[in-house]
């Protein structure tokens, strides 16, 4: 599992960051990280994928550098690259033979719906291809551990609910460690399986809880009582609620 131990980040220049949080996640889970801007989220991410270290605290992360992946906000593509030559990127900088690479590529294109767009460029694509194509990016590598940093921000809720299901599907298939952070909510606790509120600056955990949604999740779940409650509950520790 992964494991904080009073791990802390402070931002010298403007005191942001995370105060000290101790925190377990267990290898399989899906787990999603709501805040206010300026709360730690991202930085969490970012000392998980060893790109920030830590001021303070013991981080046990047992992945090494080549079972993770990272989903940015922007799909980050190689725009003189085609949709095939981006997936493949991690496959070839790590040495694969490019045939073999295409080969390993082509179920994620047609798992994301992106297989007749192979030769198109960036620049052709839609955002929600875009960010398809960032995602097959990141899961042609299987990865054990799947860090998403707000990757459906700048789409249409169709688009990015239609994203959502097809991603959870994909976890299921991959058994990754998902940790997703979004400013959504609704998504956040739909999608995941456990929740973790940070509140302040620099960020501190006010709320760490299991979600018992069950496997499947479907747009009638967004409407349960139960569901919407919860919702309510965190948008309440967002505003700055001590307890809800």
């Amino acid at each position: 599992m992964i494991e904080l131990k009073q791990v802390e980040k402070i931002f010298a220049e403007t005191k942001a960051g995370l105060a000290p949080i101790t925190l377990q996640i267990e290898r399989g889970d899906w787990v999603t990280l709501l805040g206010a801007s300026g709360s730690g989220k991202s930085t969490l991410l970012r000392l998980l994928a060893n790109l920030e270290q830590k001021t303070a605290g013991t981080l046990t992360n047992p992945y090494q550098a080549s079972e993770v992946s990272f989903v940015f906000q922007e799909a980050a593509l190689l725009p003189w690259k085609t949709v095939l030559e981006n997936v493949i990127l991690p496959l070839t900088i790590r040495g694969m033979n490019k045939d073999l690479a295409i080969q390993k590529a082509e179920p994620w294109l047609k798992k994301l719906k992106i297989e007749r767009f192979a030769q198109s460029y960036p620049s052709e694509l839609s955002g929600g291809m875009k960010m398809r194509v960032s995602l097959a990016r990141a899961c042609v590598t299987e990865p054990k551990l799947l860090l998403l940093d707000e990757p459906f921000a700048a789409l249409d809720e169709p688009i990015r609910i239609e994203l959502g299901m097809e991603l959870r599907s994909l976890w299921t298939e991959l058994k990754s460690t998902v940790i997703l952070v979004t400013h959504s909510i609704t998504e956040g606790l739909w999608l995941a399986n456990r929740v973790v509120v940070l509140q302040g600056q620099p960020g501190h955990i006010v709320l760490d809880e299991k979600l018992n949604l069950g496997l499947e999740r479907t747009l009638e779940l967004r409407a349960n009582k139960e569901f919407t409650d919860q919702v309510e509950r965190c948008f309440q520790l967002l505003k700055g609620a001590s307890t809800v």
